[in-house]
């Protein structure tokens, strides 16, 4: 790249494919205000990663989208259900701690979300079956949580999400707490398990590069209060399943663009 990457606002609001909607939402915690006139739109088979400084109101999106919090103003629709309760039918959410149950196997944490929508257990067991090797834990279904690295436990915590078939997905700093080897491993296999995926994906990261890497849109954001302040649209030419792909100078013009847009040239780990 000659130029920086330009800042375009084009996928903000609503598109007719979009499977996630969050428009004009505004929240307050204890008098003050953290987020307001947030709009953000993430279409079927997109990966949108949201990055900002600390306390900016990443997580509260999430956190807003998934019901945990009740908005103070705006909308919010997830696969067209705009009502809380139809709208939770449509998200899984996967945070950075695992939270897998400790007296629960590798298998029956997985088939968790399934279990808690009716399914059988001989069908929820199946359908763990028939994803575990994908997920690289085949080896491991009977597997307890504690004989578990933490690689491999985000495996299944983040199998767990995606077995209910959720067309949403929001991911909150999910290989955060990984070391760096493990956390570059799993960013390259969560790549592959998403690629041919149609879901609407939001990720919360402090990590630039990581942003760069997984996602089709970065939105970054400022803070007091909370807004997107930026868009920048993530077109690598090269494949992003390439290890050296963090090194060609495409990829850090976008870093060194994004880095510009918070304000900071160091990523916060």
């Amino acid at each position: 790249m000659n130029s920086a990457p330009q800042k375009t606002h084009s996928n903000l609001e609503a598109t007719n494919n979009a499977l996630l909607s969050f428009s004009g939402v505004g929240f307050d915690y204890e008098n003050a205000t953290i987020l307001e006139n947030v709009s953000l739109t993430v279409d079927r088979g997109e990966f949108v990663a949201l990055v900002g400084p600390s306390g900016c109101g990443k997580s509260t999106i999430l956190n807003l989208i998934s019901g945990v919090l009740e908005a103070r103003s705006g909308s919010i629709t997830a696969n067209g259900q705009s009502n809380l309760a139809d709208r939770l039918g449509n998200v899984s959410y996967m945070q950075q701690k695992d939270l897998l149950l400790p007296w629960r196997s590798v298998a029956e944490n997985s088939r968790l979300g399934l279990e808690l929508r009716g399914v059988s257990n001989s069908e929820s067991s199946a359908a763990v079956e028939k994803l575990a090797e994908s997920f690289g834990i085949a080896d491991v279904l009977d597997s307890m949580p504690w004989q578990l690295s933490g690689g491999m436990r985000q495996r299944v915590a983040l199998l767990r999400a995606v077995l209910p078939d959720n067309p949403v997905l929001l991911l909150d700093e999910p290989f955060g707490a990984l070391d760096a080897i493990t956390r570059s491993s799993l960013q390259q296999w969560l790549l592959n398990v998403l690629d041919t995926s149609n879901k609407a994906v939001v990720l919360v990261t402090h990590d630039v590069e990581e942003a760069i890497l997984l996602a089709d849109r970065v939105l970054v954001m400022s803070s007091n209060p909370g807004h997107i302040s930026a868009e920048v649209k993530i077109n690598l030419d090269a494949s992003r399943n390439d290890a050296t792909i963090s090194t060609s100078s495409e990829f850090i013009d976008l870093k060194r663009h994004i880095l510009d847009l918070l304000g900071n040239h160091e990523v916060t780990q």
